[in-house]
């Protein structure tokens, strides 16, 4: 595919300004190539089946159709929920990721028909929210819905969340193509967006209501160099908790400020509170402003946030949001295991947020959260076949009746409220560009996947590849390719679960501290481990196929949470590796809430190909033998009982 010289002048430039902003920068998507084994077949389902599924189930519910009647294509009327088109611009963006894994002409000629209903759809200013334009005023639309003119319903309109999706979609569309079509759209909407809201005189004073378009217009401002997005950015951050400044919000459901992360604001705020998805989004955009803003007040404030969020309110699978009320952060250790919201969004959010952080800092706790979010949380919201989800990840269920909503716990085709499918659908495919990292001259490897990528070190182009059974083994062979011989630092990142901590802080600790275990050689040759700050830091001058095998032991470990946990008070929970493993009553005799551990229990891991799209599963023997499976796997044999915490006998 050829490229425009103003393509390549862009990317060119917005490397230049990444290095200038965040310390790290991520080796691009494109740059990567996961090869066979797990991740690979999981990119594999989603380009092939959740994609195709996703766009199809957009088309079945007339997701399209708004666009083509908004834009004078079709007759009609409004189908869906006001939030809907924001889900159409979010698996436009996984579309565009998957181009940049493995290009399909089909899929681009379908997405650039797409576009074109998208570009119908805008109006003439720029404005784009098809609710609105179809209704034209306020004859028909609910108040409740849109409000009576133009954001003038922030925080229920979704105006500007919706319009985020947009920008993040067209980013990914023009990188993934050279076309400025999609990009020409979001940047329209954006200049109408500077133009609308702001403090000038004249302008007007809005906060959105679901975070979003701040990260979003913080990656457009990254991609232009456009210095009013970010400021619009800044803005609608700063304006947050800032009643006095701006026109009261209206809250048609009495969700209250904290809700919106509106109660002060954000360099006062110190927990995470509310909704966990839109509070995740802000704290991302939040982070981003810190790095490229250099802003200590708001760096200061994220921290206690992450820290309020990581050691006190997350789930052993890295979930967030235990309280299915407003979808919500709930109280400190307040981490209901039936009953626990966990919502697949929040868990997207939240690995949108870590990874920020740790471009910002280099330190690997937070590509620990990431990657304890990753396998479980986040991958436990889609099916093994890729074409069913869940909403809400409960740590336990009674196979009868789901608290959300009164049926069976099951995985569904689609939603109501899509956010949570259309987010799987645009984060998995972009997996690939998380697991590399460049600091001036370092090489950062944060995650184990089978892959390959090039990077440029010291001038010189080296290619690095990735061969491994992880998750399910602790063995990485990594191969290190100059052109030529060329010394830089390369920093392994050592997961907190081979150093006996299974997540930063004290809210879970595995019950025995055994001896961290990590073996390293370098072309064959014994090597002496040292780790600083969760990094093995290898300084050497690397030739030609230089091999390097990193072994993480990786027994079966039992965990406990810390004691103000009510919920999992005399139970633990089972890992093995970056895997949480859950019981579910197809493995064990239809039960697994009553299921126990004692003091002596051994479980052998076993690897099955044929099961569940190849898991290790983990099988104790005795007069009530227990096999468990990862928890992401749950859900897949149809409804049964589940359970993440076990009562445990002589602990």
């Amino acid at each position: 595919m050829k490229y425009s010289f103003w393509f390549l002048s862009v990317l060119l430039a917005t490397q230049v300004a990444l290095a200038q902003e965040y310390p790290i920068t991520a080796v691009p998507l494109s740059n990567v190539k996961i090869q066979p084994g797990f991740w690979y077949n999981r990119l594999e389902a989603a380009r092939n089946v959740t994609i195709p599924h996703a766009f199809h189930k957009i088309e079945e519910t007339g997701k399209l159709d708004n666009f083509a009647v908004a834009g004078g294509l079709k007759k009609g009327t409004f189908n869906g929920i006001r939030f809907d088109e924001s889900d159409v611009y979010k698996v436009v963006e996984g579309a565009a990721y998957t181009l940049q894994n493995k290009y399909d002409p089909k899929l681009d000629r379908y997405l650039d028909s797409l576009i074109t209903l998208f570009a119908a759809a805008q109006e003439p200013d720029g404005y784009i929210y098809t609710i609105r334009t179809i209704f034209k005023d306020s004859t028909g639309l609910k108040d409740w819905i849109a409000g009576p003119s133009r954001y003038s319903f922030e925080n229920g309109s979704h105006e500007l969340y919706n319009v985020g999706h947009l920008y993040e979609a067209a980013i990914a569309h023009f990188q993934a193509t050279g076309k400025r079509t999609l990009l020409d759209v979001a940047i329209k909407n954006a200049n109408h967006l500077v133009k609308t809201i702001g403090p000038k005189p004249g302008q007007m004073i809005v906060v959105p209501g679901h975070e979003e378009t701040e990260i979003a217009l913080v990656k457009l401002y990254r991609l232009t160099g456009e210095k009013s997005y970010l400021d619009l950015a800044r803005f609608f951050v700063d304006m947050r908790g800032r009643g006095d400044k701006r026109s009261l919000y209206q809250d048609a459901h009495n969700l209250g400020p904290t809700y919106f992360q509106d109660l002060k604001p954000v360099v006062q705020q110190s927990e995470a509170a509310g909704h966990a998805v839109r509070a995740q989004y802000l704290y991302a955009a939040m982070t981003d402003l810190a790095a490229i803003q250099h802003d200590q007040p708001i760096l200061d404030a994220v921290m206690k946030i992450w820290e309020d969020a990581t050691t006190r309110k997350q789930y052993i699978t890295g979930g967030v949001g235990a309280r299915e009320n407003g979808e919500a952060f709930d109280e400190p250790y307040v981490l209901p295991n039936d009953a626990a919201y966990a919502e697949t969004c929040a868990a997207t959010a939240n690995l949108l947020w870590n990874h920020r952080l740790f471009l910002l800092t280099g330190e690997s706790k937070y590509m620990d959260v990431f990657e304890r979010v990753l396998y479980n949380g986040f991958l436990g919201g889609v099916s093994i076949e890729g074409n069913s989800f869940f909403y809400v990840n409960p740590m336990s269920s009674n196979g009868k009746k789901d608290f959300s909503n009164g049926e069976p716990a099951r995985r569904s085709p689609w939603f109501g409220i899509n956010c949570c499918p259309s987010n799987v659908a645009r984060f998995l495919p972009s997996l690939p560009g998380y697991i590399y990292a460049l600091r001036n001259n370092e090489l950062f490897i944060n995650l184990f996947a089978d892959s390959q990528t090039e990077v440029t070190m010291n001038g010189v182009p080296v290619n690095i590849q990735q061969q491994s059974n992880y998750p399910w083994d602790g063995a990485i062979k990594m191969t290190v390719s100059p052109k030529k011989a060329v010394a830089f630092p390369l920093l392994i990142r050592v997961p907190g679960w081979a150093t006996n901590q299974p997540m930063p802080g004290d809210l879970y600790r595995y019950v025995t501290q055994n001896a961290p275990l990590v073996k390293l050689t370098i072309n064959g040759k014994v090597t002496p481990v040292s780790v600083e700050k969760g990094y093995l830091k290898l300084y050497r001058t690397w030739k030609t196929g230089d091999v390097l095998t990193l072994t993480f032991d990786m027994p079966v470990r039992e965990v406990v949470a810390n004691e103000k946990v009510k919920a999992t008070k005399g139970k633990v929970a089972i890992e093995r590796g970056p895997i949480v493993y859950c019981a579910e009553g197809v493995d064990n005799n239809g039960q697994a809430l009553s299921i126990t551990t004692t003091g002596n229990q051994s479980f052998t891991p076993e690897y099955r190909k044929e099961l569940l799209g190849g898991i290790t599963v983990l099988k104790s023997a005795g007069a009530k033998p227990i096999t468990l499976i990862p928890y992401y796997a749950w859900n897949n044999r149809g409804t049964t009982e589940m359970a993440v915490w076990f009562g445990s006998i002589g602990k």
